[in-house]
């Protein structure tokens, strides 16, 4: 029962969310100081992770292709599909379930604890459209950083592929053409799109609606990312089968 209570408050959180709006001077710096925070901040390390996880990709591909009747494009090709289809938007949002997440729950748990959440609410704010809404603005921008993810990875993959000896640049490329569906990438960004949504308002809710003190803040933290990560897997196994099955 708890865990359908808790489902219950998630969704009128979200939609209390969007009652009774903070005027937008505020909401418009706020939003700023979020898409800083939680998309800029968050480039450096998608950046490393997926360079060197496309050449581990590439890398393991090719040292798996032994039979010389199977043609040297497929590196190419296997990396491809494998960045775009499931590192870059799955994995990689599981990766920022621990950054952003954490930061978002500890952020405004914080808030909760000091009774800041409190006072705003006395001043006749709503707490939740001033503290969830900026976040839930920023993480639209997310299919920019996996984009950025998947340039990268495909990026990191050729480098290891050629500077390795695994293959040739000309292979790789052709590998990265071959049977190329445009829907792949439309795929990936609905994925995207419907993960910047868990990862904006999952963390907020366990961080908006914890009790205790600063031990319960990490504690919130620790929960957060488990079902955010939890939740994100489900609803990439229900994405890809309704999408691509």
């Amino acid at each position: 029962m708890k865990y359908l209570h808790n489902i219950g408050v998630y969704f009128l959180m979200i939609k209390d969310m969007f009652r009774k709006p903070t005027k937008w001077s505020v909401m418009r710096t706020l939003i700023l100081k979020d898409i800083d925070d939680l998309i800029i901040n968050s480039l450096g390390i998608v950046a490393f992770i997926s360079f060197f996880v496309g050449g581990v990709v590439a890398i393991q591909t090719s040292l798996n292709i032994s039979n010389p009747l199977i043609p040297k494009y497929l590196v190419g090709f296997a990396t491809r599909q494998s960045i775009i289809l499931e590192f870059a938007p799955t994995f990689i949002s599981i990766i920022m379930a621990g950054k952003v997440g954490s930061f978002i729950t500890s952020s405004i748990g914080t808030m909760r604890v000091t009774e800041q959440i409190d006072a705003l609410e006395v001043m006749g704010i709503n707490a939740l459209n001033y503290l969830v809404f900026p976040k839930f603005i920023a993480l639209s921008l997310y299919p920019f950083i996996i984009s950025i993810a998947m340039f990268l990875g495909v990026l990191g993959g050729l480098a290891a592929c050629v500077y390795g000896g695994y293959g040739t640049f000309e292979d790789y490329i052709q590998g990265i053409q071959t049977d190329f569906i445009p829907f792949h990438i439309v795929y990936a960004f609905i994925k995207t799109l419907v993960f910047a949504i868990l990862l904006a308002t999952i963390p907020s809710f366990y961080g908006y609606y914890m009790k205790g003190g600063a031990l319960e803040v990490g504690k919130a933290s620790t929960t957060s990312f488990v079902w955010t990560s939890v939740v994100i897997i489900l609803a990439n196994y229900f994405l890809t089968s309704l999408l691509l099955g």
